[in-house]
């Protein structure tokens, strides 16, 4: 087993929640006689799911610094209204339209900020007086009825990347050359890692570990290329799944690589010990709250481009698959810990066991049923493995991995607060 711990480093912990929805996929796979895993529903898998993970975003840095935000979902679904009457009635151009539908986002965004950081009152209380407000407003501007949405907006919902080049891949060649770039980041990234890991520490990690890691990842891109790429023609990976990843990307890097980042965990884990360290708070809160309400808008967008026109019941329910997203991926319910990628983990779980009992034919009641228990199961597990003395799951298939270390009664290691 020293070898296992070789390749996946101290992260093994963070790949608990990987192997579980690699799992869920396989188990649907074979439970619904293969339909599952194939381009269409995979297509249909990111496409369909992409806006309540633009949410899961916005809502990991809240829920990290110990708020909560009930009204994303209501402002999603406000935000699009507004674009979808201004581009009909006021016959504002698309872009125009979306960039209003922004707009109302961030005074949103603001406006709860200022509730939060100057009066202090809780991000609950905020944001659900935030949730009828716009869930109010959004039946009344449209008095209860459809509208439809600019034509162009299609392609941020449900748009395709363009096929180009020779037909001999039998594939989509922009798939293929997405694919081919992420694994060559990839690579490069854990090629830097360990170079950087020599310089500070006089040691490099051997090479072999970094091989084996970068080909089973480079595997699986590989496979999820030909999978997104070899669907019926004119279809490819989805557009609005390309906006999540560089919007991935982004945020990874403020919340692990910037002040402002730094300052999110920092209030998260101790909001009196952020303060006394030269932590502003208030601006902390402000510019998180603003952040989620103009992803909500954002997902808004995405929301109604897919499907062609806002309606008054959009958004209906969102927040709550971008809380259980947050918290399936780890985050912890105190706040001060959870990372984008494992959210989008947790966010990726629950879209497949939507898709998953869609195509088995289980209806709707007895859907959230299961996705309730599984957030249950999930969090539960969470805070279970952050007791002293216990194991994760992987620490209890595998004990020789991680050695019971020793420390106070309370005392939390760095992977044990990464765990997912």
């Amino acid at each position: 087993m020293k070898y296992i711990k070789q390749v996946f480093s101290d992260d093994i912990r963070q790949y608990t929640m990987v192997i579980a929805l690699v799992a869920l996929i396989i188990i649907f796979n074979i439970a619904s006689g293969g339909r599952m895993v194939t381009p269409s529903n995979f297509q249909n898998l990111i496409s369909g799911n992409a806006y309540v993970l633009v949410l899961a975003i916005g809502m990991l840095m809240v829920i990290v610094i110990g708020q909560i935000d009930l009204s994303v979902g209501s402002l999603a679904g406000f935000s699009g209204m507004v674009m979808a009457l201004v581009a009909k009635n006021l016959n504002f151009p698309w872009w125009l339209a979306v960039l209003t539908a922004l707009f109302i986002g961030a005074v949103a965004g603001a406006w709860q900020g200022f509730w939060l950081s100057k009066l202090g009152i809780p991000g609950f209380i905020t944001t659900l007086g935030g949730m009828m407000i716009f869930r109010g407003g959004v039946i009344w501007i449209s008095r209860s009825i459809s509208v439809p949405a600019p034509t162009q907006l299609k392609v941020f919902g449900a748009g395709y990347l363009p096929e180009w080049g020779p037909a001999w891949t039998g594939m989509n060649n922009s798939t293929l050359l997405l694919g081919i770039i992420a694994i060559a980041i990839f690579a490069f990234l854990q090629l830097r890692k360990r170079m950087r890991s020599a310089k500070m520490n006089g040691k490099s990690e051997p090479l072999w570990p970094v091989v084996v890691r970068i080909a089973l990842i480079g595997v699986v891109i590989g496979y999820l290329t030909w999978i997104f790429g070899s669907g019926r023609p004119g279809t490819s990976f989805p557009v609005p799944g390309l906006i999540l990843v560089v919007l991935v990307i982004i945020y990874q890097t403020i919340t692990q690589r910037t002040r402002f980042g730094r300052h999110i965990y920092a209030v998260g884990g101790n909001k009196s010990s952020a303060a006394l360290s030269g932590v502003n708070v208030q601006k902390t809160y402000f510019l998180t709250m603003l952040n989620m309400s103009f992803l909500a808008a954002f997902a808004g967008i995405m929301f109604v481009g897919r499907s062609t026109a806002a309606g008054p019941s959009d958004g209906t329910g969102w927040e709550l698959d971008a809380i259980a997203s947050v918290f399936i991926g780890g985050a912890a319910v105190s706040g001060g810990i959870g990372t984008v990628l494992a959210t989008m983990v947790g966010g990726m779980v629950m879209a497949v066991i939507n898709s998953g009992l869609m195509l088995l034919g289980v209806g709707a009641d007895r859907t959230q049923v299961i996705k309730g228990l599984v957030l249950l199961v999930a969090v539960g597990f969470d805070v279970l493995n952050k007791q002293q003395g216990r194991r994760s799951i992987i620490g209890t298939i595998f004990p020789g991995l991680f050695p019971k270390k020793e420390g106070k009664p309370n005392e939390e290691t760095p992977a044990d607060s990464n765990s997912s």
